[in-house]
């Protein structure tokens, strides 16, 4: 396939036309796969007619190594997330996440080991997620070392400490957009939680988004049919930061709300927490807590943008897992998936 036959994926041209920035980046783009084809002599491997996959950030194109073999080249917007994650990788050595085959700074691009992007744990049965999850997560809990890629990520404890001093002012700041009550839930988390009652000991390697469509399954597991076991998987874009692992479980409680039972969504949810966590050896008590930190700053981020599906499914969640679900929200199989709500006109 030739060069100029590699479409852009409409979905990641839309987000980045809205600044100069992004716009410059895709301007871009065609230079910047050429480069990285040649110099890893990498033949693009798409089928005539077919978009490249893509993240929220990046471009991702199935491409083919000199010797036959599939790979995934992937090149991302340089943000500060993407500049960490081949350190991530290079990390976990293809143990519970993607195998990091190359890597080139200065484009931030990746060569991959190529996954199957049509299986993921969004496509699985809760059950058979929840183990595949807790497989995953067992492999990618690294404890820090000599290793110099240590040194480039920031620490979960450091955020949270952040979050005290923030979260108060955005709350103030967006006319106060829920109780005082979740928001002093949120904080005490950060104390409880931050660098003064944090558990050093315990500090791991952390993939801080690990919902279900970023554990794909890897394709030689999958070829015979039937559900892979979690060797069979591995975690993608992983927005690397170090501290307590139980920080992980966050994303799986505000994605697939669908799959919650319609009576007792709320104790369903605290379930599933508690499901996720012991699956990967966690402490279910601490996920619950970051995943109420968590989705509190996420409301407020929604409420910033005018995001309002999404701000109620937040505020869902985070007054779920704090124990007093508000009463004015939706039920939860009418708030929408994450980016999908209906924002302010």
């Amino acid at each position: 396939m030739l060069l100029r036959e590699v479409p852009i994926p409409p979905d990641l041209s839309a987000r980045y036309t809205r600044n100069s920035a992004g716009r410059a980046w895709l301007g871009r783009l065609p230079e910047l796969l050429a480069d990285r084809l040649q110099q890893w002599r990498l033949k693009v491997d798409l089928a005539p007619g077919s978009l490249p996959w893509s993240g929220h950030g990046g471009l991702v194109v199935p491409v083919r190594q000199e010797d036959g073999s599939p790979a995934a080249l992937k090149i991302a917007f340089p943000h500060d997330e993407a500049q960490v994650e081949r350190h991530a990788l290079a990390l976990w050595g293809g143990s519970g996440a993607v195998a990091l085959l190359a890597s080139h700074a200065e484009s931030c691009a990746m060569l991959l080991e190529r996954l199957d992007a049509g299986r993921s744990l969004a496509d699985l049965p809760m059950d058979a997620a929840v183990q595949a999850w807790g497989g995953v997560v067992r492999q990618l809990g690294l404890t820090p070392n000599h290793r110099p890629e240590w040194r480039e990520f920031g620490h979960i404890a450091a955020r949270a400490e952040q979050w005290s001093d923030d979260l108060p002012d955005d709350w103030e700041h967006l006319g106060r957009p829920f109780p005082r009550w979740l928001l002093e839930a949120a904080l005490e988390v950060c104390q409880t939680r931050g660098a003064v009652g944090r558990r050093s000991a315990h500090d791991v390697l952390v993939h801080t988004d690990l919902h279900y469509l970023n554990v794909l399954a890897r394709p030689e597991a999958s070829a015979g049919g039937g559900t892979p076991t979690p060797a069979g998987y591995a975690a993608i874009d992983p927005q690397p930061m170090v501290g307590e692992p139980e920080f992980a479980v966050a994303p799986l409680l505000w994605n697939r709300l669908g799959d919650l039972p319609a009576a007792q969504s709320g104790p369903a949810l605290l379930a599933r927490c508690h499901d996720f966590s012991t699956a990967a050896g966690l402490d279910p008590d601490v996920s619950l807590q970051w995943g109420i930190a968590r989705e509190v700053e996420n409301a407020l981020w929604y409420a910033g943008q005018g995001h309002r599906g999404d701000l109620a499914r937040s505020l869902w969640v985070a007054s779920t897992l704090a124990g007093n679900t508000l009463d004015s929200l939706p039920h939860p199989h009418s708030l929408p998936e994450p980016g999908q709500g209906p924002t302010a006109g």
